[in-house]
């Protein structure tokens, strides 16, 4: 499932999604993209993936947003517009996967590589990370969620700031309004973010998909709405396989084995 500019891994439980293009700061291209679609399909349906890392290749970003001489192959306007059921857009693609996904991010993180980390769970940076929607600057803003996701995320006066003046923040200001959940050095964030997300992946996969859910009903739904999708969940989590393996690893002092039954 790989190609050279997205590499595809397996380690256990955990996929790998790694952007292989750091000549071009990991820019996106429409080819990437549509393996990206074709990628969360994969995850999807893949009972044995529990988590998922999303990182990429070099020193220099994480990405640096779609290449802005491949958008003509986007199509015209109406066919732009309509991208999403085409399965032709890399961050809502990464938005739909259904396993939780560690971000892995470093150097530049702005445009679509922004989106991305936001419909990822949970973002891990490094020192010298910098997070900007500069799209503003040059006459439009990001179309894949970022208005959205960081206005959830940042609360609206800091998502305001950084989508109205296309200013790039660092990671101790991403660190304290929510952007990021943690800062590493750029030697150690893969072994991090693997080790998270294998933390991640030995729980029950039928309760970390549920609670994801749950975190994305969170955001877009009113407290008593909210409460009552938690009660149907959680009500249904109790009735698993891995809930009674569960309570019996409980009860006999030991580590459960979930199976996703």
């Amino acid at each position: 499932m790989s190609s050279p500019h997205i590499l595809y891994e397996r380690h256990g439980h955990v996929a790998v999604i790694r952007l292989n293009r750091p000549d071009k700061l990991n820019a996106m291209t429409t080819e990437m993209d549509r393996l990206m679609n074709q990628l969360t399909f994969t995850i999807n349906n893949d009972a044995d993936i529990r988590s998922v890392v999303l990182t990429g290749n070099g020193e220099r970003a994480f990405c640096a947003g779609s290449d802005i001489t491949d958008l003509d192959g986007y199509g015209d306007n109406w066919t732009y517009r309509n991208r999403f059921e085409a399965r032709m857009d890399y961050a809502r693609a990464v938005h739909l996967i259904r396993k939780p996904i560690v971000a892995a991010l470093f150097g530049y993180v702005i445009g679509g590589g922004l989106e991305m980390a936001c419909a990822s769970d949970i973002r891990l940076a490094t020192p010298d990370a910098e997070f900007g929607a500069g799209e503003i600057n040059w006459g439009w803003h990001g179309g894949s969620g970022q208005t959205q996701y960081l206005t959830r995320t940042m609360g609206s006066g800091n998502a305001a700031k950084l989508l109205l003046t296309g200013e790039r923040i660092g990671v101790e200001e991403a660190l304290r309004t929510g952007l990021i959940q943690g800062i590493h050095e750029r030697a150690d964030l893969d072994a991090v973010a693997m080790a998270l997300a294998q933390n991640i992946a030995a729980k029950s996969p039928i309760a970390i998909q549920m609670t994801k859910h749950m975190t994305r009903v969170a955001a877009n739904t009113a407290l008593d709405v909210g409460l009552m999708v938690e009660n149907d969940s959680f009500t249904y989590c109790m009735t698993t396989e891995d809930a009674r393996e569960g309570q019996s690893a409980f009860a006999e002092k030991r580590e459960p084995v979930f199976k996703g039954r």
